[in-house]
């Protein structure tokens, strides 16, 4: 595990930013950011219908807007969910690291 230099490409597109979540059923989250907008949102594991539901919606919002969006959403008794997940994802992604388990691959 590492973090990669920014302006890596991978097949012509800038590689993707991959945020190892804590807490959730979900795994991983993966998006990259261009022209100021999400692209790429995928869940690894989690609530199959949920994650691609918020997938979608995610796809060209900016990045602060969704952070706004879904920072402090929980799910159930549990201090965190998908959605906020996410939103700690822009965090780490906006202080150019993966924060305290996410990869840069």
């Amino acid at each position: 595990m590492g973090y990669d230099i920014p302006r890596m490409k991978r097949n012509g597109k800038r590689a993707p930013f991959t945020y190892l979540t804590e807490g959730t059923c979900c795994t991983a989250i993966s998006f990259r950011v261009a022209g100021g907008r999400l692209k790429g949102v995928t869940f690894t594991g989690g609530c199959s219908g949920n994650t691609q539901g918020l997938s979608r919606m995610l796809e060209g919002c900016r990045p602060g807007e969704a952070h706004e969006r879904l920072k402090g959403i929980k799910c159930g008794s549990k201090r965190t969910s998908c959605p906020d997940q996410f939103a700690r994802a822009i965090e780490a992604w906006k202080e150019g690291k993966g924060g305290k388990k996410g990869v840069r691959p």
